[in-house]
């Protein structure tokens, strides 16, 4: 990570940002404007982060994708023009990105993120990365952790999205919390008024610490451990879901594709028992309904993940408010969101 100046805040950008300014402070504000954001993937949810992300205030974004814009991006991507087929996807989003808020430099790579250097990475604070390899991420996630940048991973399938952080051994940060009024030593009015009682009327803000784990050690959890099995119950099945996926992607080097439904849903369901089995875990766990609902982008998937995405880089770069630790998993046919933390204790 570059080291910062201390930014300021003119009074334009007090105009701009003056909404979230009196949500979350001036300090977090100001932190959000000496930010620097890698975004890797330019698909239906890296839209929605990139969206979030310039709206939000950081000082620049790159946008990262090597990919051509495709009938299907058109569809679940809202940066880039119907007109704009065959065109790199970074580059065609860079102009409606840009005019969502001229005073974020939005700058488009249209580089693979495999061709990168170690060296480019370090240039940033955050780095999110979307549509990416398993093996990628776990090679930037610790080369990322070396350099003290926070690091996101997120993607959508289908009806599921997951998100992914890691924000160092200590993240700190501020949480706004109702005052405790303490009693004043002279109350005589018995012993329910010496206890300490709380203000909805005036906050605080408390200081903590948060520690996270690699994504590698995050994926490498020892299911035949005795605390591990006791716990699988409450294990959200969408983190082995997204094990097949991931392990999908490295097979095929692409996701599911709609146009060979027949093919893919055979080679998830063997993937599935595969993933399982190396997991010592049975394939029951994961049944095979999860097989019709992880094709393509949806785009209110890619809102709803994208929202909670970028509201987590948000609430990192600006040290304010709990972060989510470390995985939130989304079921688009549930309609609901869980937050759940894997990885050494």
């Amino acid at each position: 990570m570059i080291e910062k100046e201390d930014p300021v805040i003119s009074e334009e950008e007090a105009a701009q940002y003056d909404r979230q300014i009196r949500l979350w402070g001036l300090d977090a504000q100001k932190r959000l404007r000496g930010s620097r954001v890698l975004l890797a993937g330019l698909g239906g949810l890296g839209a929605e982060v990139a969206k979030n992300l310039i709206l939000a205030g950081v000082k620049g974004l790159t946008l990262l994708d090597h990919e051509q814009v495709s009938e299907e991006s058109c569809r679940a991507q809202f940066l880039v023009p119907v007109t704009a087929q065959g065109q790199n996807r970074a580059k065609a989003s860079l102009e409606r990105a840009q005019n969502l808020n001229p005073m974020v430099k939005v700058h488009a790579d249209p580089d693979r993120i495999e061709d990168k250097p170690d060296d480019f990475f370090v240039q940033f604070d955050a780095v999110c990365l979307t549509g990416c390899s398993r093996d990628l991420m776990i090679r930037v996630d610790q080369l990322c952790s070396k350099h003290n940048i926070k690091v996101f991973c997120g993607d959508v399938y289908g009806y599921y999205g997951y998100m992914f952080c890691n924000l160092g051994q200590a993240h700190n940060y501020v949480e706004e919390k109702p005052k405790v009024v303490k009693p004043s030593g002279e109350s005589n009015d018995g012993p329910k008024a010496k206890k300490a009682k709380v203000d909805p009327n005036e906050t605080t803000m408390v200081k903590k610490t948060a520690s996270f784990c690699t994504l590698k050690e995050a994926l490498a959890v020892d299911w035949t451990s005795e605390k591990a099995k006791a716990g699988l119950k409450r294990t959200p099945v969408d983190y082995f879901l997204l094990q097949v996926l991931l392990k999908f992607r490295t097979d095929k080097g692409r996701d599911p594709d709609p146009q060979s439904f027949p093919e893919d849903s055979q080679l998830l369901r063997q993937i599935r028992d595969d993933v399982l089995e190396s997991l010592s875990l049975n394939s029951d766990l994961l049944n095979d309904d999860f097989i019709s609902y992880c094709f393509s982008e949806m785009s209110p998937v890619c809102a709803v993940v994208g929202g909670v995405l970028g509201q987590e880089v948000v609430k990192a770069l600006s040290q304010r408010d709990a972060p989510h630790r470390n995985f939130f998993f989304f079921d688009g046919r549930k309609g609901n969101g869980v937050v759940d933390y894997f990885g050494p204790n």
